[in-house]
């Protein structure tokens, strides 16, 4: 299903932006992989009703990844059960990179790259009991210092099918700047497909990270965020994106907002058409106007005739 010798074009989990109707949006215009927002194993375990919500796909979306974070492999186990049952779902994503705080003091997230037998056997908990056909774990390039290499070998070890790598430490969460060279240590330490990571914006940057690592597989997150036609651009090898196709994609995610949400849905997406405006004449005072509008055709009209 995914071709790693061709490449693969995956849309990283990101909290409060990578539900399914942008997961649904970046699929259909040239994304070969979408994986949920992260998911906490413990609700999954205590049966969360939103949680459940977030695993949520769209029939676009195939080959689908679910991501789960947790420390302890008896409830992982638990989770991977829970997950077994559930149709539509390709694969189980390990996050072993979250940088906030309250993920990482539960011994989750990128804490486990301070313990990589802990995380070894987190990934082989998975592998053991997961029935989906993809285990996966995204890493960063370590806690505080770079072990790139040692953190690959472990996954590649653990029993991984795959592992995207975000180019920074935990000390170095989005500002530091990206290690690209770190990322080709690692994937030449393993035989497992690597996948690249970190600020990929436009086409020439991904064509620059790929020569850089040697990866032909890159994860887009925060860089589709305001920008999801990147891997309309990827997949076109564009390096711009006409007007049209930028109106085409933003209805066409407000739309699935409203389809998912419900009315709710047009005030959830101001955040999106504050991104999306960047750039675009008079977008203070669109923004401005957005904030005030909870209607879902007054919206549509707004949003209709600012990108035109």
């Amino acid at each position: 299903m995914l071709d790693f010798n061709q490449g693969v074009y995956a849309l990283a989990p990101l909290a409060g932006y990578t539900d399914l109707p942008f997961r649904t949006l970046v699929k259909k215009f040239g994304a070969d992989l979408t994986i949920s927002e992260m998911i906490s194993a413990n609700a999954l375990v205590y049966n969360s009703k939103k949680t459940f919500k977030m695993i949520k796909k769209s029939p676009l979306e195939t080959p689908y990844i679910v991501q789960i974070a947790g420390y302890d492999p008896e409830v992982i186990k638990k989770a991977v059960e829970i997950l077994n049952r559930i149709d539509g779902v390709d694969g189980i994503d390990l996050n072993c990179g979250c940088p906030v705080p309250k993920v990482v003091c539960q011994k989750a997230g990128s804490s486990l790259l301070q313990d990589l037998s802990g995380l070894q056997r987190v990934i082989e908990t998975i592998k053991k009991y997961s029935n989906k056909r993809y285990t996966s774990a995204k890493v960063r390039l370590g806690f505080n210092e770079k072990i790139p290499d040692k953190i690959a070998v472990a996954c590649e070890r653990a029993g991984a099918d795959f592992i995207s790598i975000h180019g920074r430490t935990r000390a170095g969460r989005y500002k530091a700047e990206v290690d690209y060279a770190a990322i080709k240590i690692a994937k030449k330490s393993v035989n497992i497909p690597v996948i690249a990571n970190g600020d990929i914006t436009t086409l020439e940057k991904a064509n620059e990270v790929k020569k850089i690592t040697g990866c032909k597989s890159l994860m887009i997150g925060r860089g589709a965020v305001g920008n999801p036609w990147i891997f309309y651009q990827l997949k076109n090898n564009l390096e711009v994106v006409s007007k049209d196709k930028i109106k085409e994609i933003v209805l066409e995610h407000y739309n699935g907002m409203i389809d998912f949400y419900g009315k709710k849905g047009a005030t959830i997406f101001r955040k999106h058409l504050h991104t999306y405006s960047k750039g675009f004449p008079e977008a203070a005072a669109f923004r401005d106007r957005v904030n005030r509008i909870e209607n879902i055709d007054e919206m549509q009209r707004i949003i209709e005739k600012f990108f035109s």
